[in-house]
């Protein structure tokens, strides 16, 4: 297994990389890198990714590219794209068990509300 995926942001069609949008992958962290004049980068560790989606067009799939959704616990940006990328499937992947391992390493809990209203109820019961 790959320890680091460097993707660029592709046009759709033909797949070409005539974007300024580089992600960087690696075992702790992703890294969205955009611009050209202003340059903006963002980090999110891998032990905030909760969940990974692939998202393919028939476009996409017609040119071997994909999108990658990253739903995080990261305030700044909770879901992070990496769009129209080569290797869409092998990237969700090494996402999702990288994440994993690093909530182990961590010794982390991922937690949910899952809107239980105790109004009603006494505690003491």
């Amino acid at each position: 297994m790959a320890t680091e995926f460097t993707e660029r942001k592709r046009w759709v069609f033909f797949g070409l990389p005539f974007t300024f949008t580089k992600y960087i992958v690696k075992e702790n962290m992703l890294t969205i890198d955009s611009g050209f004049l202003n340059k903006v980068e963002n980090d999110c560790y891998m032990y905030k990714v909760q969940d990974v989606e692939l998202i393919t067009s028939l476009m996409e799939r017609i040119f071997g590219l994909g999108t990658v959704v990253c739903y995080t616990g990261d305030t700044t940006h909770p879901r992070l794209e990496l769009v129209h990328i080569k290797n869409a499937r092998e990237v969700k992947n090494f996402i999702l068990e990288a994440s994993e391992q690093a909530r182990m390493k961590r010794r982390t809990l991922n937690t949910l509300d899952i809107g239980a209203d105790l109004g009603d109820m006494d505690v003491d019961e």
